[in-house]
């Protein structure tokens, strides 16, 4: 009898279900509902747009829907039972904290904060904190440097602790009214598992130690006195938080009878403890010691492991080096990109160079006739700040080398190619400090849809792009630990060792770098770092005089050859 577990895949505009059988990890059965509130799920404000929010009623109401029509599709297959569910898996969009009241009551389900923004979940894109995520730095620096490397030198505007103190600012009537804040991977499975009340909440080692600073060398969260010299309110929130995390392999608890009525399925079954979505992508891709796991979407992140008994640098810029926050007896390392679809989208849709009607595709099959360095342009991929190396939310895009020729095919290439350049950056930090790239794996939407990008990737990096099977890996990660943590007995695995071998895999094509192509973009790639540098560090004072008269030459090179 086949065994199945779902994952719940909580995006930036919808939660997917997916149903996998735990044997092979073929996927069943999926569904996606949109979030109903604000602007494609996100609320905003004209106002400040750096703020991006999420109702919390969607998260609830999205599940609901996504799993009764995930059901109802397997249930067409006549081999499939509900009652055959074993395990259920989380991963989120992060960091995206939510205030919570004594009860672990979402603050936005009270009649008074059901409109307001600031008592929503803050989502991972929100950068209205980047102010107080340089003054946490600054502090750090001076008295908990320890804090800073483990995180890669720099707290972020997109993570907890800057979020909650620029509510306090902003909104103190919603700060005043909660009493702790709950990450979104770990406030739904508490939800689903009846474990909301602040005092029996799981937090997932995953979202506290890359995001809110949490780390078992220093007893877990920030102390209380390095919090106070921030704001005493913000060491009021740290007393509500527990001294221990948990990783994807422990169950939040088991489903609760409210909640199989209104799922259909099996009362008590394990909820596994929640993770970013990015993370258990990269267990959906079957990430391993040096393997790169890069999941492409609206921005990317680029996930590593490493054995806990091997010594490992702490390495400027990341998004954080925690111990079992991906794979349980292993390091995890997260970087990654601000935007890097959604730079791709903006020009499409916002610029719309090809009209209301015009498409990627188009602009795709344009941009795949030219050449590297045949457009003479060169971008910065910085549109949403930039996360890794630099953690600098207040940078800008910029696009250099455009005549009155220029193109929006060549454009739309530049643009990739910018995202590439910024791509590699990421790999040779990894590297610089002592982690081999021995492959490049990729998953999401963009390594799927777009090949002339994975082909661009490939060039740019000098590395053999392969590409999961699964085009749902967080889903699919999410479903994983929901087999873990059902365990043997039930059907599932006692580790996600075996997990990874008979659930995951990638496709048969690959994407080979082009000699020729390699040689031009390296080139091109040592002019981004000159620019990625001069606009990115206070140190870099070099002359740039040489950078568009480099371009033009490049240009003329190709188009003579």
């Amino acid at each position: 009898m086949s065994k199945y577990s779902i994952g719940l895949d909580f995006g930036t505009n919808s939660v997917r279900a997916l149903i996998v059988d735990v044997g092979n990890g073929e996927e069943i059965a999926t569904s996606v509902w949109n979030y109903q509130h604000g602007e494609e799920g996100i609320v905003l404000d004209a106002r400040e747009p750096y703020l991006a929010r999420q109702h919390p009623a969607d998260y609830v109401e999205g599940v609901k829907a996504c799993v009764a029509q995930s059901l109802q599709e397997a249930a067409s297959q006549t081999d499939f039972s509900a009652r055959d569910v074993i395990g259920i898996g989380v991963d989120t969009t992060g960091s995206t904290p939510l205030p919570v009241d004594k009860t672990g009551k979402p603050l936005a389900f009270h009649d008074a904060f059901e409109e307001t923004p600031a008592a929503m979940a803050w989502l991972w894109k929100d950068h209205t904190a980047f102010a107080e995520a340089g003054e946490i730095t600054n502090r750090a620096e001076q008295m908990r440097p320890q804090y800073l490397a483990k995180c890669g030198g720099t707290y972020s505007s997109e993570w907890f602790w800057s979020k909650i103190w620029h509510c306090l600012r902003v909104a103190p009537e919603v700060h005043d009214a909660a009493y702790t804040w709950v990450e979104l991977a770990d406030w739904i499975p508490a939800l689903l598992s009846g474990t909301t009340h602040p005092s029996v909440l799981k937090r997932g080692i995953c979202a506290a130690g890359h995001k809110a600073m949490f780390h078992t060398s220093w007893g877990g969260y920030p102390d209380e006195e390095f919090l106070s010299s921030l704001d005493p309110k913000l060491a009021e929130i740290r007393r509500t938080l527990p001294s221990r995390a948990y990783t994807v392999a422990d169950a939040a608890g088991g489903l609760t009878e409210e909640w199989a009525r209104k799922l259909g399925l099996p009362v008590g079954i394990p909820v596994a403890v929640g993770a970013l979505d990015a993370h258990l992508g990269g267990v959906g891709s079957g990430i391993q010691e040096n393997a790169l796991v890069k999941i492409m979407g609206t921005s990317t992140c680029d996930m590593m492991v490493s054995p806990l008994d091997k010594d490992l640098p702490d390495i400027p810029g990341l998004c954080g080096i925690v111990p079992e926050s991906i794979l349980p007896g292993f390091h995890g390392l997260e970087a990654g990109q601000s935007a890097v679809g959604d730079i791709f989208n903006w020009f499409v849709s916002r610029i719309q160079p090809g009209g209301e009607k015009g498409t990627h595709e188009e602009l795709a099959e344009q941009a795949a006739r030219l050449r590297p360095g045949e457009s003479g342009l060169l971008g910065l991929d910085w549109h949403n700040g930039n996360r890794t190396v630099l953690v600098d939310q207040r940078l800008t895009g910029a696009l250099m080398g455009m005549t009155l020729h220029t193109s929006p095919a060549e454009i739309y290439r530049a643009w990739i190619e910018s995202t590439a350049f910024g791509a590699r950056v990421i790999m040779e930090r990894f590297e610089e400090y002592g982690l081999k790239v021995e492959r490049v794996l990729t998953c999401g939407g963009i390594s799927f849809r777009s090949p002339l990008t994975m082909q661009i990737y490939a060039d740019v990096m000098g590395r053999v792009i392969e590409v999961s099977r699964s085009e749902q890996t967080c889903a699919l990660g999410a479903a994983m630990a929901g087999s873990v943590v059902a365990g043997k007995e039930a059907g599932g695995y006692t580790d996600f060792t075996e997990a990874v071998v008979k659930m995951t895999g990638i496709r048969e094509a690959k994407y080979t770098p082009i000699p020729r192509n390699v040689a031009i973009y390296s080139q091109l790639y040592q002019l981004y770092r000159q620019l990625h540098d001069v606009f990115g560090t206070e140190e870099y004072s070099q002359n740039l005089y040489h950078v568009m008269k480099r371009l033009l030459s490049l240009r003329d090179e190709v188009i003579s050859a």
